[in-house]
């Protein structure tokens, strides 16, 4: 599900929070985190980071490809793990990261040290919302250290429209933070989101782009469930990246990044890249975004061939 972390023990930790996170900026000022976005940071234009190729033709620019860290989780959980599964995806050519499932025993600073030394940044992460303040402000601060530019919240699910709205409200709260840190926070969606009744014909999406802080709040796409969600709740069988395409055009909110996995013709499940029906050239066009992420949450061969598949296809495709 790509959650990244320990979803279901998030939210049964965020259904028991109301105020924990009211008051978070005031104790963050101790923490030292500096304002600003920095000059190469987060300033480039959505039409810098899509790159331009001769004859309206354009590529995937190779420093804007990354790989979410779930895609090969059992490769880091097992053999050949940490260290030798981040070393192949620099051999691969990735530049960057989004990290998920924590450390592998390591503290931020020397997860940064060991990821400047074999070439890969850590440009994002998957978090969830943070219990407290000081919660927080740990999360922020390991952003930091280690160069993130993007915190995302990976997952949420309930069939309540409070829940969404309190959600909305906390990852407010956050976002605030994270601003005044040098960081851009965001929201990353399932299929759920589109396909569940929440009554009055109200679903989970409706409340985040409303909810949610535009000026604060950006979006990380997953196109595949986007795809999926408008296939499954049948407002996109037709048109799925059209669907997908409205979803981008019609939040309020900004789409920063996307998660990038294709979509099975015969059965409908995650495919690697390439080998199913997804037309993402037709979205990458429409919308070009700050960081492209590879991910497979169940891949075809090996986790090592989806990364190295994945790369290929990004850096081939042009749009």
């Amino acid at each position: 599900m790509c959650y990244g972390f320990d979803g279901e023990a998030a939210l049964r930790r965020s259904l028991d929070r109301r105020d924990l996170l009211r008051g978070s900026l005031a104790a963050l000022a101790g923490v030292g985190l500096a304002a600003g976005l920095g000059a190469t940071g987060l300033g480039a234009t959505a039409a810098q980071a899509g790159g331009g190729h001769p004859h309206g033709r354009r590529h995937v620019p190779k420093e804007l490809i990354s790989l979410q860290l779930w895609t090969v989780r059992d490769a880091l959980n097992g053999s050949p793990g940490y260290d030798a599964t981040l070393a192949h995806l620099a051999r691969i050519g990735y530049p960057r990261v989004e990290l998920a499932l924590g450390y592998f025993g390591r503290t931020a600073r020397q997860l940064r040290r060991f990821l400047d030394g074999i070439g890969i940044r850590a440009s994002s992460s998957h978090d969830g919302i943070a219990a407290d303040a000081a919660g927080l402000a740990q999360k922020i601060e390991n952003a930091r250290t280690l160069g993130q530019r993007f915190l995302v919240v990976p997952y949420l699910n309930s069939e309540r429209e409070d829940d969404w709205k309190r959600w909305a409200e906390q990852m407010n709260v956050e976002a605030a933070a994270a601003r005044q840190a040098g960081l851009r926070y965001g929201y990353h969606n399932h299929a759920h989101e589109f396909t569940t009744d929440l009554g009055n014909g109200r679903r989970p999406w409706d409340v985040l782009i409303e909810e949610l802080d535009p000026r604060l709040v950006h979006l990380e796409i997953d196109i595949y469930w986007a795809v999926t969600g408008g296939i499954t709740s049948g407002d996109g069988a037709r048109d799925p990246e059209g669907f997908t395409l409205d979803v981008i055009r019609s939040a309020p909110q900004r789409v920063l990044q996307y998660h990038v996995k294709d979509r099975d013709p015969a059965t409908g499940d995650m495919a690697d890249l390439g080998t199913g029906t997804i037309d993402f050239a037709r979205i990458f066009r429409a919308h070009p975004v700050r960081e492209y992420i590879v991910e497979n949450d169940t891949p075809d061969v090996t986790p090592q061939q989806t990364a190295a598949v994945g790369y290929r296809y990004l850096r081939h495709l042009t749009y």
